[in-house]
């Protein structure tokens, strides 16, 4: 019976024995394994344990919006082993406050044998079909640097960054003092000041994804102990109980470091106050974490809070490495329907502009095919396609590639990817108008996994 279900779940077949089809829960265990060793740490013989769990956790425990389904498997017939895998993680982003549905891939992987023969590319092309389908406006993706470019993709949204201090300068404790402020586990009461203090932080980034309470439910009592995407939540209180905020923390350490993922107080209360209590339980717990790989010894905090955070101003001289941000890999599904979906943006941001009342349109090349923003008394009236004539550079603005993303999503400046792309270019009034349009902007993305 097991093998009938399977045969309804094929997808295509991609010749030589090697079969696409979704996964099915008789899946679990291989699937598991499979993604255990392929994103096992290069060099070494030792699974990851906590991908393999995650996986568990995606097709054994409920989960707010993965289906077994959304995870894709090639099989070699001829042994019936999985030799490939990938899913795609339902979740909803905002940009600049307008929601929209995203798919992630994740735990994309092939066996070493199987390399090179397009078993991935098949995957994404049937994923991408999905995201058509289903209205999903953009796909996102962590992983390695060019890798997903080969699919579609752009790194064009800010991902991690932060701040690192040595465990040596952390502040102790005088004696006879106590802590002004106690941490403690988040509970599903919680939950509610969860999504207020969480809600309110996204404020300052262009783009984030929605967390309801029933995702933090889910964060906090659905995933299994060694899932690698599960987080630790904790409240600080007062000595009294009243709870001024959260941070979240990984279940292992960074390498050397222990780390802060999430961080955010009530209004009003001080994160002067009230860090170094949460540097002091840093400490303390991050004696007792492993590291994520290896052995490295214990010795400094990372507040991974992105490119910016109001506790990098209360502690600079203690916060004096720095890591740059890396980034997502961008793709989105039809750009001009995103174009029309932000539209209410880009009017507001052109009313607040020395363009208010503008009226005119701007051509904009991408060589191949393009795009034409109108405007109105001050409003965007019409988007639509713009095909380059008579040469492929016509038009008052050009971008290359995906490079437009780049400057959709606030990742850079025109300037900037000029010094890049010395074929991305804007004239003198389309160039400052694009600028108020699509202002640079970090954004801080906490992903559903």
């Amino acid at each position: 019976m097991a093998d009938i279900a399977r045969e309804k779940t094929i997808l295509c077949d991609l010749g030589n024995g090697l079969i696409l089809r979704r996964a099915t829960r008789a899946d679990t265990e291989e699937l598991a394994t499979f993604n255990g060793y392929v994103h096992g740490m290069p060099g070494s013989d030792k699974p990851d344990l906590r991908a393999a769990a995650w996986v568990c956790d995606l097709m054994e425990r409920p989960h707010p919006t993965f289906d077994v389904g959304d995870f894709t498997v090639v099989v070699d017939t001829h042994t019936g082993k999985i030799v490939s895998s990938l899913n795609l993680i339902p979740q909803t982003w905002t940009y600049a406050g307008i929601p929209f549905k995203v798919g992630r891939p994740e735990l994309v992987g092939t066996l070493p044998e199987y390399r090179k023969r397009g078993l991935v590319r098949a995957q994404f092309e049937v994923i991408h079909r999905w995201c058509t389908e289903r209205d999903y406006k953009l796909q996102a993706i962590t992983g390695i640097p060019y890798y997903y470019r080969q699919f579609g993709y752009e790194m064009c949204l800010n991902l991690g960054g932060g701040r690192f201090g040595p465990l040596a300068q952390i502040p102790r404790l005088k004696e006879g003092e106590t802590e002004p402020f106690l941490i403690r586990p988040a509970v599903e009461a919680d939950i509610p000041l969860l999504c207020q203090l969480y809600n309110a932080s996204c404020q300052q980034s262009l783009v984030s994804c929605i967390w309801d309470e029933v995702l933090w439910r889910y964060e906090l009592t659905g995933k299994s102990p060694n899932n690698g995407n599960r987080h630790e939540v904790r409240m600080i209180t007062t000595p009294q109980g009243e709870s001024v905020g959260f941070f979240m923390h990984s279940i292992y350490r960074w390498g050397a470091s222990m780390g802060v993922n999430w961080y955010v107080l009530k209004p009003g209360v001080s994160y002067a106050a009230v860090t170094p209590s949460v540097m002091r339980y840093l400490l303390a717990t991050g004696e007792n974490l492993p590291p994520e790989h290896g052995t490295e010894p214990f010795e400094a905090l990372a507040f991974g809070l992105g490119i910016d955070h109001p506790v990098y101003h209360v502690i600079p001289d203690w916060l004096h490495r720095q890591r740059q941000p890396y980034a997502w890999y961008i793709r989105l599904t039809d750009t001009l329907d995103f174009l029309r979906l932000i539209t209410p943006v880009l009017d507001t941001r052109l009313a607040e502009s020395p363009f208010a009342g503008h009226a005119g349109e701007i051509n904009i090349t991408f060589y191949r095919d393009g795009i034409r923003l109108a405007f109105e008394k001050g409003r965007l009236v019409k988007i639509e396609p713009y095909q380059p004539q008579p040469a492929s550079f016509s038009g008052q603005a050009g971008f290359p590639g995906r490079t437009f993303w780049c400057l959709l999503f606030g990742y850079n400046t025109i300037d900037e990817l000029r010094t890049v792309f010395i074929d991305c270019w804007a004239d003198g009034e389309a160039k400052s108008l694009l600028g108020y349009l699509f202002p640079k902007q970090a954004s801080n993305v906490w992903p559903v996994a």
